[in-house]
């Protein structure tokens, strides 16, 4: 395989409805964006494409990445559609890279999209519960709401971690999404305003949820050659990695942990491994995106991590699967304050502010999730952190970590059932 980079990336703002756009003209917006950063490229050297949205239900029509295709001028070359739940965005990364790294493309488009509001955020939420195990779960009242308040339960329950540690994950990311005008819920929030928010599923409140969006973000892949000659600052695709899981989580059987490179086994002796309290696909795609980027340790060698935060109890377990805190210290690790930004007042003391930031973007709880494109949102996001560019495009430069040099992103569907993870660095 060949190296592989980013050389540009468009997002919308994620809204809760945009009544007077289809999917073909928000990914318009966000492909205009994306091709503003790299002049020198036609759309005639763009070899094709890949898609990815979450659900036709929900979109009312088939064959809609053609469609998009389409309407970009890019046919007649090639095109196909990925699809993972919350993972498609990352699916969708991952075959784009594919594509060049196997020599196919010199230039692949990357784009995915949601328009949610088409059937209100009650049907919404109906639809996006078939991913779950349609016989025993969805048969009797389950939804992912629901899902996630069990797991976050068990995890309560084993390693301790508190209504506090989760309400302070949401504090983090809406203040993050302040400084971010692409996001949808930017505000400033306290823990007690959290924890205090309607009850969607005890223990998670509806501002421990992220919300439903319309919206498309799209990245630009290229070959080193192709890359070299289109972008001044180009962004290498270091490590892949994915793993699937049992669709049901009753299924999943009990094992070992899987360990990352600086874990050994005493650290988890007598540990009861994935339970419902921790996600065992997440572990396996980093071990394998580690394994390509020659990462050792993640907790030192990573400069930040925009990853699945659909609810705050997900990213704590997020940050324990990717091995920036051990398994069963999420909550303490959000608690110490390592993954906030230095530059914001979040109005909590934290004694390690800054040492790990986790979605500075704002993440899904803030910035939305409109599911087929939130990965690639994230990854247009870790794209222009590496490029040193936030303020450029955000106007503000108060989410850009300093000297960033390597970076991961993060992505995730169903109840852990698919994962992505990919390791991006500075070239």
């Amino acid at each position: 395989m060949r190296p592989v980079y980013l050389i540009a990336g468009g997002v919308t703002k994620f809204a809760r409805a945009y009544p007077d756009k289809d999917c073909t003209r928000l990914v318009q917006e966000a492909f205009d964006m994306a091709m503003g950063q790299v002049p020198n490229l036609d759309r005639s050297r763009i070899n094709g494409s890949v898609g990815s949205y979450f659900s036709e239900q929900m979109l009312g029509r088939l064959m809609a990445c053609s469609a998009v295709h389409d309407a970009l001028g890019l046919c007649p070359t090639p095109s196909r559609r990925v699809e993972g739940g919350g993972a498609s965005g990352g699916l969708c990364l991952q075959s784009a890279w594919e594509a060049v790294a196997s020599g196919r493309m010199e230039v692949c488009l990357a784009f995915g999209f949601e328009v949610m509001s088409k059937v209100g955020g009650r049907k919404a939420n109906d639809i996006i519960a078939l991913a779950s195990d349609p016989v025993s779960e969805v048969s009797v009242g389950g939804f992912f709401s629901a899902y996630y308040a069990m797991m976050a339960r068990r995890h309560m329950h084993q390693f301790g971690t508190t209504r506090e540690q989760m309400a302070m994950v949401a504090v983090k990311n809406h203040a993050n999404a302040v400084h971010n005008p692409f996001a949808q819920a930017p505000m400033r929030l306290g823990v007690e305003e959290v924890k205090g928010s309607a009850m969607i599923a005890d223990p998670i409140t509806l501002r421990d949820t992220c919300l439903v969006s319309d919206g498309a973000a799209v990245v630009l892949l290229a070959s080193e050659e192709a890359a070299m000659r289109y972008c001044k600052r180009p962004v290498r695709i270091s490590g892949v990695g994915s793993a699937t899981d049992t669709a049901r989580l009753g299924d999943r059987p009990r094992g070992e942990v899987p360990l990352l490179p600086h874990e050994s086994e005493t650290d988890y002796r007598g540990l009861e491994y994935p339970g419902i309290h921790s996600c065992r696909a997440g572990r396996l795609a980093a071990r394998e995106a580690y394994r390509m980027a020659g990462v050792s340790d993640p907790s030192k060698e990573l400069d930040f991590v925009e990853l699945y935060d659909a609810y705050t109890s997900a990213e704590i377990q997020a940050c324990e699967a990717l091995g920036l805190c051990r398994i069963g210290h999420g909550g303490r690790f959000v608690e110490s304050g390592a993954p906030f930004m230095k530059g914001v007042d979040y109005g909590l003391q934290l004694s390690e502010q800054g040492n790990m930031p986790v979605n500075p973007s704002g993440g899904l709880l803030a910035c939305g999730h409109a599911i087929g494109a939130t990965g690639l949102m994230q990854t247009v996001f870790a794209l222009w952190q590496l490029q040193g560019s936030i303020g450029e495009h955000l106007g503000d430069a108060t989410l850009q970590v300093p000297e960033a040099k390597r970076g991961l992103v993060h992505t995730h569907g169903g109840t852990g059932t698919c994962v992505t993870v990919t390791v991006l660095e500075r070239a």
